[in-house]
């Protein structure tokens, strides 16, 4: 196995025809194509979302991140200039306040002022990298609703097409406000699905964590231990945490549904797998060599390359057959990110 120190982001590289990219999303959702590798087997299954339950059992803990995506992306001009400057909310200081990303950044500077639709403006108050900029917003109203009207759904550069209905980009069970994306493992799953899913004697619980620029942000060096995550909020609540510390006390599967749930239970778990209800903000990056305490299964999209997202698959399959994997699902045409088709991974 390659020394950990010596990995560098190319390692996690690999050839992705544009064609493969999803631009919207599957209908109805559990459509959308699953494989399935079983590292017991070593084994790469081919199915469709709906058969997920082929390889759930009874016992089985589902852990689902019920963000809700917030219409982060708004549009305005700075005092005096005509040209147009996106904003992307990714996190909530308090109640006026909030880190951004702007774009042009390089026009953004403090104490600039960028005025939007609806009376709504913001004062930029501090710089950071990647074009990060806080912000403090002045208006009239409730901030939720003002956003409501001039907000649009926060999807990736790479999505082209436009979403004809914005709760395509939300999950059936997203349920509390606060994310700049959608926790996309999780946009297979219908009611319908959940249900014959719980029927089965599987538990679900809920845990949250509001993606930002820590799902962002690229990886720039080359060395991936210098890259630092930028902290996103997180909670478990004791409902969560029972089910969780039961099912790792009675040795059930704790099964994750997307990344984002992983870095949530890998945050807070003990040497033992166990969680306690908390809440907070969460920098952890997993990358080959990490030793999961709590997750013993992964429900994912298929990830960009060089990313963050394809390092912490790395690290519960293994980089080389990470990378067979993907090999196998772009010769096999499957669709990648966002709106694309999932993987598992037991």
């Amino acid at each position: 196995m390659q020394e950990i120190q010596n990995l560098s982001t190319h390692d996690f590289y690999y050839e992705l025809p544009e064609e493969l990219i999803a631009q919207t999303p599957a209908e109805p959702r559990d459509s959308s194509r699953l494989l399935v590798y079983s590292k017991d087997e070593d084994k790469i299954y081919h199915k469709h979302f709906c058969d997920v339950r082929e390889f759930l059992k009874s016992g089985d803990l589902l852990v689902i991140n019920n963000t809700r995506v917030i219409p982060a992306r708004i549009f305005g001009h700075i005092e005096n200039h005509e040209s147009v400057l996106e904003t992307l909310l990714l996190k909530r200081i308090d109640y006026t306040h909030w880190e951004t990303i702007m774009k042009p950044a390089r026009k953004a500077r403090i104490g600039s002022v960028i005025n939007y639709a609806e009376g709504l403006s913001a004062v930029v108050t501090d710089v950071g990298e990647y074009g990060a900029r806080t912000v403090e917003f002045i208006f009239d109203g409730v901030f939720e609703d003002i956003l409501d009207r001039v907000g649009n759904m926060p999807l990736p550069p790479y999505i082209k097409e436009k979403l004809r209905d914005k709760e395509r980009y939300q999950t059936v069970y997203s349920k509390i406000d606060g994310s700049a994306a959608a926790p996309t493992a999780g946009l297979h799953f219908t009611p319908e699905l959940m249900k014959s899913i719980e029927a089965m004697g599987v538990e679900f619980a809920n845990v949250l964590l509001h993606i930002g620029l820590g799902t962002f942000r690229p990886v720039k060096e080359d060395n991936i231990l210098n890259h630092k995550m930028h902290t996103e909020y997180y909670e478990i609540d004791e409902a969560a945490a029972n089910k969780i510390n039961n099912a790792v006390r009675e040795g059930r599967r704790v099964i994750c549904v997307g990344t984002t749930s992983v870095r949530t239970l890998e945050t807070v778990a003990d040497e033992n797998g166990y969680v306690k209800p908390c809440k907070g903000d969460t920098s952890i990056f997993i990358y080959p060599g990490y030793k999961f305490k709590c997750v013993k299964g992964l429900i994912t999209n298929f990830h960009l390359p060089e990313s963050t997202l394809i390092m912490l698959v790395s690290a519960f399959v293994g980089r080389e057959k990470t990378l067979e994997i993907y090999k196998t699902a772009v010769d096999e045409k499957y669709r990648f990110f966002s709106f694309g088709d999932s993987s598992m991974f037991i």
